[in-house]
Parts: structure tokens; C-alpha cells; sequence
């Protein structure tokens, strides 16, 4: 990313970037803490719509969150395998390749069904093993930057900045599905909305500062497909570049584990409300979780991944991301009237000024969309198609 950002914005443009939408973007997580203040059950945006908007909205969210959460973990397998391959090439092809989609999936599948303990010290596991060599990253790097290629502030076209701005919202992107195991939290109306804003705060100071070091480190940064890596092979030498190295993989398996905790709680939360068939609402009676949705998401997953085919579904993110954060940001205004008060919880977090929060990150969302392509438009109407067709289907059973 930090080498794609520059290909767009250069100097001091793209730290700016990764700020200036890095509070763009906890615009919208301040509505999402609100509103994900006011529930407890298993869902998150898929029963914030669900309230606000009615059955049909909330069924199109959830689905396309879902869908989205399973081509996100195929195309983060394929990136682990790819990564692996620079260091043992014969795992980017073939039945080696398979073999590694494989067991990473199932060792994920396997955790995720144990339990939500387990799935959760698994995360936090993973994000300290790539947080680590980040910070060592950041903190080394510091020392060997060159001021003047942070300190220019050259010519940009509208193009430029809409491009940067479409990659740099997608750096924030995943802190939807912060709230949507919630049923299986401790005390979720009170500790999501503080996971939300924390987690928008610290990408956004990691993120600023990766690419800060890599563009103070790298004279060409535009130029190198694996910029971290390449960062801080210049100054701690090949060590440092396969600690970055271990952190890339770590860090793609600790998102696909949260992929597959996510994803299938959404399948969960539709099938709990009669929106999918029971069979994914089912959980395991031993260890309490929504195994066959649990399940299912992988398999679809490594399906996905296997055969490469998530790199054309993987088009319907950027509409995928505007139904999430819209619905989300819309229910919160619509949920403060007081014709709710009987049937949602109050919130323990009201983000501030009025309407203005809620109002700015609409407008965000919707930028999201004026940045994408034909292609990512004619992809994620067709995704919503599918899940009108879904939503029709299991509505006619349900009245038969």
C-alpha cells in the first residue's frame, strides 16, 4: 500500500493522506459505536439496518458483508502463499499451493468452532506477531529518513487524489465487523464503541508513520511492489527484511482468522432471524458456537481461493462498503427518534455534534462509490441481485 499511495500522491501528500482519511473514516466508526452501543446480540450492521430499515435492507447488508468477508480471506490465503513462496517458491502453484490453502483453513475452521475464547487469543496472538516487527519497522527507520521527500508538496490532479483517496479508505476498511460477534461478548454495549475508535486511532498512527519511514528510507518508493520489506532490508539488512517478512504472513493469517470469526457470525445472525435456513443458525452443543456457518465459510473460502476466482468476486467491495457503512451511519440518525425507545436500547455512546458526524460519514461512504470502477459497480449491483433473489426465496418458504 504505501508504495501504491505514492504512485498517486507523492511528498508530503500521501502522510497527509493516510490521515486526512484515516479521520475520515473514524467519522463513520463514531456512528457505528453509537449505534453498536445499543445492541448485544450477534449481527452488528445487519441489526442496526434491521431496526431502522426493515427486514430487506438488513438482508442486503448482512449478505453483502458476508460475501465480501469470503473473498477477503481467498485473497488474503492467496497473499500468505505468495509471501511464503519467496522464501519456498514450489508453494505458489500447484498441489503445494492447495496443500497450504488447506491447512491454513482448516486449522482457522478448527479454532473458530472450539470456541470464540479461543478464536479471540488467536487474533491477538497474530497481531503481536506482526505488530512487533512493524514497531521495530517505525522505530529504527525513524533514524534513516530523508527529510526532503517528506517535506514537497507537489502538483496533484483530481484524478490522483480520488485514487489515493479509494486505496487509502480501503487501509481503514474492516472495522464493520468489530461489532458483529457482540453476542458473544462480555460487555459489548460498553466496550465496542472504545474498540471502534481505538482501532481507527492506531491504524491511522502505524499506517502514517509505515509510510512516513518507507518514503523517508526508499528514494523510489513507487517503484517497489514489497516496500516494507524492501525499507528495511536498507537499513537492517536481510534479517530485518524476512522479520517483515514473518510479520506480512503473520498478519494475513491473523486477518483470516478474523475473516472467518466475522463472516460466519453474519451467516449466523441472518439464519437466527429466519433470513437464511436454520441449518446455519445451528450451534455446536458442545462448544457453543455457529459451527456449520463456521463451516460453510471456509469451505466457501477455500473454494474461492483454489481456484483463483476470488479476484473477480473481490469487485463488489467497494459497493459492498457503501451499503455496510451507509446503513450503519443512516441507522444511527434514524434510531435517535424517539419512536425507537421502546424497542431499542438507549446508547451508551452518542458521537458528538448533532447530526454532523452521522451527515459527514454518508458523504464519505458515498465517495467511496464516485471513486470505483464500471466494473466494481455492474459487480456488487449484480452481488446485491443475488441477494435480493435470496431474501425472496427464503421469504416465500417462510410463508408456506
Amino acid at each position: 500500500m504505501p508504495s501504491q499511495v505514492a504512485a498517486q500522491i507523492a511528498g508530503a501528500w500521501a502522510p497527509i493522506g493516510f490521515i486526512l482519511m484515516g479521520l475520515a473514516s473514524l467519522t463513520i466508526a463514531l456512528c457505528f459505536a453509537e449505534v453498536g452501543s445499543r445492541f448485544d446480540r450477534t449481527g452488528g450492521p445487519y441489526l442496526y439496518t434491521r431496526a431502522a430499515f426493515g427486514r430487506f435492507a438488513a438482508f442486503e447488508v448482512g449478505w453483502m458483508q458476508w460475501f465480501t468477508r469470503a473473498s477477503s480471506q481467498a485473497s488474503v490465503m492467496a497473499g500468505i502463499a505468495v509471501a511464503l513462496g519467496y522464501y519456498w517458491p514450489a508453494v505458489t502453484s500447484g498441489l503445494p499451493r492447495t496443500l497450504v490453502l488447506v491447512t491454513i483453513t482448516s486449522a482457522l475452521a478448527w479454532v473458530n468452532v472450539r470456541g470464540i475464547r479461543q478464536s479471540a487469543w488467536l487474533v491477538n496472538a497474530l497481531t503481536i506477531g506482526k505488530l512487533v516487527p512493524l514497531a521495530l519497522f517505525i522505530i529504527a527507520g525513524l533514524a534513516f529518513i530523508e527529510p526532503s521527500r517528506l517535506t514537497s508538496l507537489p502538483p496533484i490532479t483530481m484524478n490522483q487524489a480520488s485514487t489515493a483517496a479509494l486505496l487509502l479508505i480501503f487501509v481503514y476498511g474492516g472495522f464493520d465487523v468489530v461489532p458483529v460477534p457482540a453476542g458473544e461478548a462480555l460487555d459489548p454495549r460498553r466496550h465496542i464503541p472504545f474498540a471502534l475508535v481505538t482501532t481507527i486511532l492506531s491504524v491511522m498512527a502505524i499506517m502514517t508513520l509505515a509510510q512516513i519511514v518507507a518514503q523517508g528510507v526508499l528514494p523510489d518508493l513507487a517503484k517497489h511492489s514489497t516496500p516494507i520489506a524492501d525499507a528495511a532490508a536498507v537499513f537492517l539488512g536481510s534479517a530485518g527484511a524476512l522479520l517483515v517478512g514473518v510479520g506480512s504472513v503473520l498478519s494475513m493469517t491473523g486477518n483470516n482468522a478474523g475473516q472467518v470469526l466475522s463472516g460466519s457470525r453474519m451467516l449466523y445472525a441472518l439464519a437466527e432471524h429466519g433470513e437464511l435456513p436454520a441449518f446455519f443458525g445451528r450451534v455446536h452443543p458442545r462448544f457453543r458456537t455457529p459451527a456449520n456457518a463456521v463451516v460453510f465459510t471456509s469451505i466457501v473460502a477455500l473454494l474461492l481461493g483454489i481456484s483463483g476466482s476470488f479476484a473477480a468476486i473481490a469487485v463488489v467491495s467497494a459497493l459492498a462498503r457503501l451499503v455496510t457503512y451507509t446503513g450503519a451511519c443512516a441507522a444511527t440518525l434514524r434510531l435517535r427518534s424517539p419512536q425507537f425507545a421502546a424497542t431499542v436500547k438507549p446508547a451508551t455512546f452518542i458521537a458528538p455534534f448533532g447530526p454532523v458526524v452521522p451527515i459527514i460519514a454518508i458523504g464519505v461512504s458515498l465517495a467511496v462509490v464516485a471513486g470505483a470502477t464500471r466494473q466494481q459497480l455492474l459487480g456488487g449491483a449484480a452481488a446485491l441481485a443475488v441477494g435480493a433473489v435470496l431474501f425472496a426465496i427464503q421469504s416465500g418458504r417462510k410463508r408456506m
